[in-house]
């Protein structure tokens, strides 16, 4: 096999599970965890406070946080500001059959819009489905997310946003019309009020042979109590993680369950 393509293939596996610190990115990223400060943080590797802080555009209004991911090199382009917007949703964008007995109709729901980081820093623009009554709060939801520098695998629309990607299971979504699985009970995700974030960096556990498994590590797109679960549990949304049974750490829900 030619070296480069050797190389290439090495690469690939870190970008999407996405480490904080393996040898090939920790000149690259860092991912912020408790105790850690913008000044300890610019020790560890080199860097001036004033550096971080113009790399990763962090103002007084936002400032660092745990679960954050902070480029550690200059940005090929600045991120743009935050973005949101909302469209009403047909039948067809959630496969609508009236004989399901979904709970909520399409004409309930709406499309969210939001600028989101991904796993290697750029910006992109997404999509989540939703009752039309926690928009608002979802877009907060968000607007946080993407200040704080937290970054999302992928949103839909996946053939803009991961064009190839074939694994639906990664993706950050909302509304779903199914039932619980195992059991005729609807999912919150069917009532438009519940959100599933990275489910591939916040499994379900147990998951032993997850890599993610592990919730006293901090790599890219993990989701902890102290970090990036705070922007929705500020917004009245309950969280998986806290669950003192099976813990669903990509779960945020109205209901707690």
């Amino acid at each position: 096999m030619p070296k480069r393509i050797l190389v290439v293939l090495l690469l690939v596996p870190l970008l999407v599970l996405g480490w904080s610190r393996p040898a090939m990115a920790a000149k690259v990223w860092h991912v912020v965890a408790p105790g850690e400060t913008l000044r300890s943080i610019a020790r560890t590797y080199g860097v001036s406070v004033t550096d971080l802080v113009r790399w990763n555009q962090i103002t007084a209004a936002y400032p660092v946080q745990v679960d954050a991911t902070l480029r550690l090199t200059p940005p090929a382009r600045p991120l743009p500001d935050w973005a949101t917007r909302v469209e009403p949703v047909t039948p067809g964008m959630v496969n609508w059959n009236a004989r399901q007995g979904c709970p909520v109709a399409p004409a309930h729901l709406r499309r969210v819009w939001v600028r989101y980081i991904d796993l290697q820093g750029n910006a992109h623009n997404g999509s989540v489905i939703v009752r039309r009554d926690v928009v608002t709060r979802v877009q907060r939801i968000f607007r946080t997310l993407y200040h704080w520098r937290f970054r999302i695998m992928a949103m839909a629309p996946m053939s803009v946003n991961m064009p190839g990607w074939k694994d639906m299971g990664i993706v950050t979504a909302g509304y779903r019309c199914r039932p619980v699985a195992g059991t005729r009970i609807w999912s919150q995700h069917a009532y438009g009020t519940a959100l599933d974030i990275n489910p591939l960096q916040n499994p379900m556990l147990p998951a032993p042979s997850s890599v993610y498994a592990n919730r006293s590590r901090h790599l890219i797109g993990m989701i902890h109590a102290g970090g990036a679960a705070r922007a929705f549990t500020w917004n009245g949304y309950f969280w998986g993680g806290n669950w003192r049974s099976a813990k669903d750490y990509m779960h945020f829900s109205l209901t707690n369950k």
